[in-house]
């Protein structure tokens, strides 16, 4: 362990420890809220025709579930400051599994949209999973943790488009009735939430030495009132632009990622005529790539850094989000089903290698602040999707013609990565406390 307790290594099968037990529980959180966020979107098609929905109602609620977890996000940043990450992600999955559940009470267009910009709240997860994982972790490793714990997560996204239609037959052969089955479908992962809600607070704490409200009582932490940690240094992180830039950057990249997961199933089974179980496995495969996608891009950020201090971390982010949108706009003129899922998954590789890049940077952009931080940056990812999903509202402009358009846009926002720069002093100190921790790593045995 580093001096204040933060892991320098990740064993990757072992809960022994606090921050392995954090690493496994916070992953596997955000999966289940993944999975409960964009359960509905394989199930589309059959939700299309009970409801009646319309191409521009059908964006409405593509945008509506996207659209909260940028105001979430950022509230979650603050509470994670605030009251600990903790406390905050047991709070989030309790009361986000309702929604989920009681999306199959909506009966028309209306209550639809509103239970999916409700479910929208638990995207919020993922700047919980980033924080908790950063103050857990140490500086030679922490990219890694960041990216992985994230991609893992996010593989709910792949997992969701896979499973659900699954869910979805089963029920069906049970109740015969398609209307029923999707409405019944999403209680699923509702309950899972609530089990996870249970989990988290069991076995996390909020950070190596213990929480919060324990760390203040005993004079270890400034009370959450005053001090580091407060809302000035909220809008100190309000008004760093080098902020600003990562959640343009993250944007361009989860914003992506999220907008695909919200069509893929769709343009696959209206494009190459598919069947529902079929468009979804497909689509799943563009979220299968978090296996080891995102956490690539958060261990090349690491060694990036050990090379080129944290400018090699901002050069690598720019190199990939590049990558993503040239990637992107070769998918979008893809007409045949092979090239076009050949083309899909290696667009993939770059937007996950490019979400794992940019929260490789994060940590590093003010530490007394870092959920704030985290939860703009995290804000920015959906506030991407929001504007992507106007694209694909519009009866007028093709699917295609959208997905190109925005290849264009990914690989222009690529170069507001070199609006990211650190001091001179803030490389060196982050220099010397990675030194510090590689040292450490060697010197320390390793543990099971």
């Amino acid at each position: 362990m580093s001096a204040d307790n933060r892991a320098t290594r990740i064993h990757l099968f072992s809960l022994r420890t606090v921050q392995m037990r954090t690493f496994h529980i916070t992953w596997f959180a955000f999966f289940l809220c993944f999975f409960g966020w964009f359960g509905i979107a394989p199930l589309m098609p059959v939700v299309r025709n009970d409801l009646g929905l319309t191409k521009e109602q059908i964006g409405n609620t593509i945008i509506a579930s996207v659209a909260i977890t940028v105001l979430v996000r950022i509230l979650i940043g603050y509470l994670c400051d605030r009251i600990g990450p903790r406390r905050t992600y047991t709070g989030l999955l309790a009361l986000g599994s309702l929604p989920v559940m009681m999306i199959g009470l909506a009966d028309s267009y209306e209550t639809f949209l509103l239970a999916r910009l409700a479910i929208g709240a638990i995207g919020a997860s993922f700047v919980i999973t980033q924080y908790h994982t950063s103050v857990m972790f140490a500086p030679n490793v922490v990219g890694t943790a960041n990216a992985t714990t994230a991609g893992w997560g996010n593989l709910g996204g792949g997992v969701t488009q896979m499973v659900m239609p699954l869910v979805f037959t089963a029920i069906v052969t049970l109740v015969a009735n398609q209307a029923l089955g999707w409405r019944l479908a999403m209680v699923v992962p509702g309950i899972a939430l609530l089990l996870t809600a249970f989990l988290y607070w069991r076995y996390t704490t909020d950070t190596p030495e213990g929480d919060y409200k324990d760390l203040r009582a005993r004079g270890e932490m400034p009370a959450a009132g005053s001090g580091e940690n407060t809302l000035a240094n909220f809008l100190a992180a309000l008004r760093d632009r080098r902020v600003w830039a990562l959640f343009l950057i993250y944007g361009a990249c989860f914003g992506v990622e999220l907008t695909i997961n919200n069509i893929a199933a769709s343009y696959y089974y209206d494009r190459f005529h598919l069947d529902l179980e079929m468009a979804g496995l497909i689509a799943g495969l563009f979220g299968l790539m978090n296996l080891f996608a995102r956490t690539l891009g958060g261990a090349f950020s690491d060694a990036f850094a050990r090379r080129l201090g944290l400018s090699g971390r901002v050069r690598y982010l720019f190199l990939m989000l590049l990558m993503e949108g040239v990637a992107l706009m070769v998918f979008a003129q893809m007409g045949h089903l092979a090239l076009a899922v050949g083309s899909m998954v290696i667009f993939s590789l770059f937007v996950q290698m490019s979400e794992g890049a940019t929260y490789g940077v994060v940590p590093f952009v003010n530490k007394r602040a870092l959920g704030a931080v985290a939860g703009i940056v995290g804000a920015g990812g959906n506030a991407g999707a929001v504007a992507a999903g106007f694209l694909f509202r519009s009866e007028s402009l093709t699917t295609q013609a959208g997905l190109f358009y925005l290849g264009i846009t990914v690989a222009l926002v690529s170069f507001l990565a070199f609006a990211v720069r650190f001091s001179p002093a803030a490389q060196e100190e982050e220099r010397r406390a990675l030194e510090a921790a590689l040292t450490e790593r060697e010197t320390v045995p390793v543990q099971a």
